[in-house]
Formats: C-alpha cells, sequence, structure tokens
C-alpha cells in the first residue's frame, strides 16, 4: 500500500523524541498493557520439524492466534485508546488494505468510536468480509463504517489514501496510520519479548520489537524480512534514505508497500541487525513448513518472517545446537483460492529437470533407473517424430542423507549426483527448477499435438501413490509387448493417495492392449473421444 499522506498525531497521544531516544520507546512499550484489553498474550510453539532440518531451535510466535489473526490489533488499540474524548466522538480514519483495517474495527467496536476504513481495490475478499463484519456487531448505532474504494484508476493506493487525507480534511477524522506512528509502534512492541525474525512491510512491527529488544537484550539481533518484490526497506536502508518502490508485488499483501515509514526507518537504521528477502517459492515453503509444524495456515504476509529465519540460517550451515530463533506469524487471514497456488510452489526439495531420451521403448524406464530411489513427482512428455529425441520435463526430489544435518545441503549433494548420473548417459540435463517461465506455463503446455502419431489410444490412470508405483507401471508398459509404444506421459504428484497418469499408447490390436491393462491391474478411464483430447493432443484434429 501506498501511504503518502502526512498523518495528524493526536494531541493526547504520546510523541516519540527526535533522536536516539529509545529508552521513550522502551517506557512506552511496557505501558502499552491496554492492548490486552483485546489482544491475547500469544504463545511461542515450537516448530520441531523445522527446528530438526536445520539444526537449531526454532520458535514461532503465534501473532496468527489474536482475535483478527495478525498482530495489528496491538498497535491499533494503543493508538486509540490514547485519543482523547474529542477525539473519539469525532471517529478516526484508516487506510488499509485488510489486516490493519480489521484491528481498527474491532478496537472502535470495543471502544464505542466510530471508524471510517478506506480498503483499495484489489483488497482480498476474506479481509474486506472480516473488516465488514465488525462494523454491524453494533447495528443500530452505526458508530462504525466501512468504505471500499472501487475506483477503476490502476494507482488505487493513491485513491485509498487521498480518501482517508479527505476524511481528516474535512471530517476532523484522526488518521490511525498503520505503521508510522509512535504510539502504533509502541503497541506492536509489545510482541517483541523473545526475538526476532519479523514481516516488514511500512516497518511498524520490526521498529516496535527492535526499540524493545535492544534496550532489554541488546546482544539479540533482530532482523527484517521482505518479500524480494516488495523490498522498500531493504532498498533504503541499502540507500542511506527512503526510497518509493515503483511497483510492488501484491502476493505478500499484508506487506506490499512502496515507501516505508518515516519514523520506522529511522529505528530500523539504528537498531536492526539486517534484512533478509525471499521469493515466492520461499515464502510458500514457510507456509507448508508452518502448517506442518503449527497446523497454522499463514498468509503469504504472515509467512516472511519464517522464510526469512529460514533463509538466514540456511546461509550460515552449521550453527550451535543451542542457538534459538523466533519468527513472528503475524497474520493468517489467507484466502483459500490461493492454497492451490502455495502448494504447488511449497516443496523447495523439488528439483525440475529438461532432458532428453531416445525415442524408443524402454527408453523412460532407462531414465527412471538413473534417478532411482529419488521420488519422482512430475513426468511429461510427447511424441514428435521417431528419428529425433524425445524432450522430457521431468520433477524428482532428492532423498535427504541422514549424514547431513542440513537439508539443503543434502539435497544439494543429491541433485548434484542425480545430475551427474544423467549428463554421463547422455540425456543432456537442464535444471529448469527456477525458471518463472516454465513453472508458470510451460509444464502445462508441453507436448501439444504429435504430427507422426498413428493407431493412438488415451486413458488416464489410478495407481496407488506408493513408493516403485511408478516403477511397477513402467515395468508392466515394458513386459507387455514390444509392439506397444507410449506416445504421451504426464504424471503429477499432487499428495494424493493415488496417482494420475495420462498416458496415450500406439497399439496394434486390441488383443495385446487388452493383456496389458488385464495384467497392469490399476483403475483406468479410457480418454480417446474426449473432445478437449481431440482438439488438443490428437494428430487428426
Amino acid at each position: 500500500m501506498l501511504f503518502s499522506l502526512g498523518h495528524r498525531f493526536s494531541s493526547s497521544a504520546a510523541r516519540a523524541p527526535v533522536g536516539g531516544a529509545h529508552d521513550w520507546y522502551l517506557r512506552e512499550i511496557l505501558n502499552a498493557f491496554r492492548v490486552y484489553d483485546v489482544a491475547h498474550e500469544t504463545a511461542l510453539t515450537p516448530a520441531r520439524a523445522l527446528s530438526e532440518r536445520l539444526g537449531c531451535e526454532v520458535l514461532i510466535k503465534r501473532e496468527d492466534m489474536q482475535p483478527v489473526f495478525s498482530f495489528k490489533i496491538r498497535g491499533a488499540y494503543n493508538k486509540i485508546a490514547q485519543l482523547s474524548p474529542e477525539e473519539r466522538s469525532l471517529g478516526v480514519v484508516a487506510c488499509s488494505a485488510g489486516n490493519h483495517a480489521q484491528g481498527v474495527a474491532l478496537s472502535c467496536r470495543y471502544l464505542g468510536t466510530r471508524a471510517v476504513i478506506v480498503m483499495p481495490r484489489g483488497t482480498p475478499r476474506i479481509k474486506v468480509d472480516a473488516a465488514s463484519n465488525y462494523s454491524f456487531v453494533e447495528k443500530t448505532s452505526r458508530r462504525l463504517f466501512v468504505l471500499i474504494d472501487r475506483s477503476i484508476d490502476r494507482r488505487w493506493q493513491v485513491d485509498a489514501a487521498a480518501e482517508a487525507a479527505r476524511l481528516v480534511r474535512e471530517e476532523g477524522l484522526t488518521l490511525i496510520h498503520p505503521f508510522d506512528d509512535p504510539a502504533v509502534i509502541a503497541g506492536q512492541g509489545t510482541i517483541g519479548l523473545d526475538g526476532i525474525f519479523c514481516c516488514v512491510g511500512g516497518g511498524g512491527l520490526l521498529a516496535g520489537v527492535a526499540a524493545y529488544v535492544k534496550q532489554v537484550r541488546p546482544d539479540v539481533k533482530v532482523y527484517g524480512v521482505e518479500a524480494s518484490d516488495a523490498a522498500g526497506m531493504t532498498t533504503s536502508l541499502n540507500a542511506g534514505r527512503r526510497v518509493a518502490l515503483d511497483r510492488v508485488g501484491l502476493f505478500a499483501d499484508g506487506a506490499a508497500v512502496r515507501r516505508v515509514g518515516e519514523e520506522t526507518f529511522r529505528l530500523a537504521s539504528e537498531l536492526v541487525d539486517g534484512m533478509v528477502t525471499v521469493d515466492n517459492d520461499e515464502i510458500c515453503a514457510a507456509i507448508k513448513a508452518s502448517f506442518q509444524d503449527a497446523r497454522c495456515v499463514l498468509e503469504p504476509a504472515g509467512a516472511l518472517a519464517v522464510a526469512g529465519l529460514r533463509k538466514h540460517v540456511e546461509s550460515f550451515g552449521d550453527l550451535d545446537p543451542a542457538a534459538t530463533f523466533v519468527a513472528v506469524a503475524s497474520g493468517a487471514n489467507m484466502d483459500f483460492d490461493r492454497l492451490r497456488f502455495v502448494s504447488e510452489r511449497a516443496d523447495r526439495s523439488e528439483v525440475r529437470l529438461s532432458l532428453r531420451i531416445p525415442e524408443r521403448p524402454g527408453a523412460f524406464r532407462e531414465l527412471y533407473s538413473r534417478i532411482f530411489p529419488c521420488n519422482v513427482t512430475e513426468f511429461s512428455y510427447r511424441f514428435n517424430r521417431q528419428d529425433r529425441p524425445a524432450d522430457i520435463i521431468l520433477a524428482f526430489q532428492p532423498q535427504t542423507n541422514k549424514w547431513f544435518k542440513h537439508v539443503f545441503l543434502s539435497t544439494r549433494v543429491r541433485h548434484a549426483s542425480v545430475f551427474r548420473r544423467l549428463s554421463d548417459a547422455g540425456y543432456e540435463p537442464r535444471d529448469i527448477t527456477n525458471d518463472e517461465l516454465v513453472s508458470a506455463h510451460v509444464r502445462h503446455l508441453a507436448g501439444g499435438r504429435a504430427p507422426f502419431v498413428e493407431n493412438e489410444r488415451v486413458f488416464r490412470f489410478e495407481f496407488p501413490e506408493a513408493p516403485g508405483a511408478l516403477d511397477n507401471f513402467l515395468g508392466s508398459l515394458d513386459a507387455a509387448s514390444t509392439d506397444i509404444n507410449c506416445s504421451l506421459f504426464h504424471y503429477r504428484n499432487y499428495g494424493h493417495d493415488f496417482g494420475r497418469v495420462l498416458v496415450a499408447l500406439q497399439v496394434p490390436s486390441d488383443y495385446v492392449l487388452d493383456a496389458f491393462l488385464a495384467n497392469l491391474g490399476y483403475r483406468y478411464v479410457e480418454e480417446t473421444h474426449n473432445p478437449n483430447y481431440r482438439q488438443f493432443l490428437s494428430s487428426d484434429a
């Protein structure tokens, strides 16, 4: 979000002193006990699986367990509770894409204060609905209203901020800034009792935690974590001044801020030990890791700290097993529709390769033997021409070596070993794991129509998703008859209890095909006459 408007501090609220007097923040944070009128004192949950992988103790600070499923309730309530009766009677305004809006909405409902919440176009529906629900608790008084800005202007952040500024100017409302306000920062600082990776959008959480921790335990390091396509604080700290990003990615929408706050930047410059940036795949992996360890489904911004902690620790290799790191799980307002993307991109152990294999029967199993015992998770092939090698997209998970302390080291070694075996065998492997074009598009489109295929029959098979199932399928195919040729093969492991494989077979007769299907013993559906196959994959369409 872009918050270009200046914010008006209330007359009754404490003001941060200019300069490095961080003891002021320590006092304000320790006196911000009022936030527990509405906030919970959240637990530190041991992340046992992640701790074992990284070789140190990892704890997750469960701010996703707050009433609004985000830490934002702390700063919002601390600020609003300090307003004078006159300021509360006029009301407050907040400009937010969701989590701060919910914090303000719940705070105002509790304190009986009118609020106007300006939410920009594109805000995830789950956050719009949540803020709206708080507004209808007291229907008769109508003290709380929610305004959704539906401007068609692509610079929706500017429109939302401009509307908030108009309400401050024309109606005398007090702006509750999501991060660049000392009272908000002090409220967020009540979270930082143990430690110390924080997500960064505008910087309020990072600044508040650092202001507390560096006064109480200056030896404890505090790190901020940003999405690599919304790294406003990292860019600003590197430049030595606040920098407005030209654009920000919206996957981690809760931390999509073009320009960090003035006060948050000042505190981060003086107190923060370092910044970590993570990409979308690393965020998705952190969401998965958090679910496995704590059974929480974090939103992308909420998982930033876990992703940053993991990346930071991995970059150092071996650490003291007694070392303890804390990641603040800052929010769990996850849109259900995003889970498909998260699941697809979450597994960082998966390696994707492009390969070339000879166009002849038995070539699949020969290839598989070079990868075994690694788990193949994706296999995509389409016949082209008999006199040319076949192009394959294949994904696999390198098995973890028990002698390696860290999974990422084991994965790298196993990946290199498999890659070397494939290269020596002439498969011409290329690592395409991090190619966004392949991840998002090419692997789903690879193949198409084969111009030289005859007598093709198409089947969808289901087989139990267990070790050796794919090998058994390929072995049955090889053993059936040398007259059967596989002209299309697509398999993707989606974590179900059965695997789905699409296969096209060139068969000389129904007798040979029937014998193969009976011997295989897997459930199947023939799709030869499916109009979608005829339109997109058949050579005689």
